[in-house]
C-alpha cells in the first residue's frame, strides 16, 4: 500500500500529469509525469478503466500497481504527479510482468527528465 501522503486523489492533478507531463508506455500500462518545483513527497494515481475488466479485476491490478510502486516511490522526485493508466492487457498480466513493464517505463521517463535537465544546465538545445 502506498502512503497516505503519496496518493494522488484530486482530479485537477490527475489532469495535469496527463495533460502537461511527459509519456511513456508499454502494453500493459502508461504512465504520465510531470514534474514540479514543490518540496512535498511524490503523488501517485492509478487509472484502470472498465476495458481492463470488471470491477473485481479493476481493484486486483489497482491493488497490484499501488503495492509495486511502493518499492519504486524513492525514484520519483520530490514533488512529482506520476499517473499509471493500465491497459487491458495489464489484467491477465502476472506480477512479475507488470513490474518488469513499471520498471521500463519509470527508466524511460527519469532518464528523460535526467536528460531534459542537462541540456537546461549545459545551456544546449
Amino acid at each position: 500500500m502506498l502512503p497516505s501522503a503519496s496518493r494522488m486523489r484530486r482530479g485537477d492533478e490527475f489532469a495535469d500529469a496527463i495533460r502537461r507531463g511527459r509519456r511513456a508506455g508499454r502494453p500493459t500500462l502508461v504512465a504520465h509525469l510531470r514534474t514540479r518545483e514543490v518540496d512535498m513527497p511524490p503523488l501517485v494515481g492509478f487509472v484502470v478503466s472498465k476495458a481492463v475488466g470488471g470491477a473485481v479485476v479493476r481493484n486486483r491490478v489497482r491493488r497490484r500497481l499501488r503495492h509495486l510502486m511502493r518499492a519504486r516511490l524513492k525514484a520519483i522526485p520530490r514533488g512529482s504527479l506520476l499517473v499509471v493508466r493500465a491497459n487491458p492487457p495489464a489484467a491477465s498480466a502476472r506480477s512479475e510482468h507488470l513490474a518488469a513493464e513499471l520498471d521500463v517505463v519509470l527508466d524511460r521517463l527519469l532518464r528523460r527528465r535526467g536528460s531534459e535537465s542537462r541540456t537546461l544546465t549545459d545551456g544546449r538545445s
